[in-house]
């Protein structure tokens, strides 16, 4: 890694714990709105349909308003709950209101960005919403770690698409032979740096990927 001079983060599922702070998330808003359903009968059916939306988001075939709303309804639809358009639009507004105020790290998160920010540049790209993604960095105290910050608003485009990371490069004023993508997705964060001329590390477990791979984000440091 001796040509390596900048890193690019992920952020949901990455640094930040997403799956933790939504589920806080929906009990808070649950609560709100008296939702009367089991969260854990909620989000078993709620993060195979969210993982789906997001898919179709990414490739382009859904908007932001669209994720946000048919994500809700389907999930209510499976568990036969009652549910009207404007409670749906109510609860999807809240959870993005709720959501940055939720701030759990993964492990290490801190430790290892203090490691790496003597030794490279840090950078976030993320196919989140630019609001609720700068909160979400600026609440949890990650902002001052990252020299710059790309969403997929910012670039018009969302990762894997190479015009982001072209963006993203363009923007921290370095190369893609001098850059290092880490995230948990295979598709969107490695394919899309790979293709993109970046070398990648995958935050996750798959048997059958032969890259460069971490479960722990304090093995970077044997890595970086």
């Amino acid at each position: 890694m001796k040509e390596i001079t900048d890193i690019f983060f992920d952020l949901d599922h990455t640094l930040w714990d997403f799956d933790k702070n939504s589920e806080l998330t929906f009990e808070t808003i649950f609560k709100k709105y008296k939702v009367d359903l089991p969260l854990k009968e909620f989000l078993d059916v709620y993060l195979p349909v969210n993982s789906k939306y997001w898919k179709l988001f990414r490739d382009g075939k859904i908007e932001q308003e669209n994720l946000r709303f048919q994500r809700l309804n389907e999930v209510f639809g499976i568990l036969k709950y009652k549910s009207s358009e404007q409670l749906i639009n109510d609860l999807s507004q809240a959870y993005i209101d709720h959501l940055p105020h939720h701030n759990h790290l993964f492990p290490d998160t801190f430790d290892v960005l203090n490691y790496l920010q003597n030794k490279y540049k840090l950078h976030i790209i993320t196919n989140g919403f630019y609001e609720v993604q700068h909160k979400k960095l600026g609440n949890s105290k990650l902002t001052p770690y990252f020299k710059t910050i790309t969403t997929s608003e910012d670039a018009g485009v969302k990762k894997p698409n190479k015009i982001i990371f072209e963006f993203a490069l363009d923007l921290a004023k370095t190369k893609n032979t001098n850059s290092i993508m880490i995230g948990d997705n295979l598709e969107a964060d490695v394919e899309g740096a790979k293709a993109s001329g970046l070398e990648a590390i995958f935050f996750g477990n798959e048997p059958t990927y032969e890259g460069l791979q971490i479960q722990n984000l304090n093995e970077l440091k044997k890595i970086l």
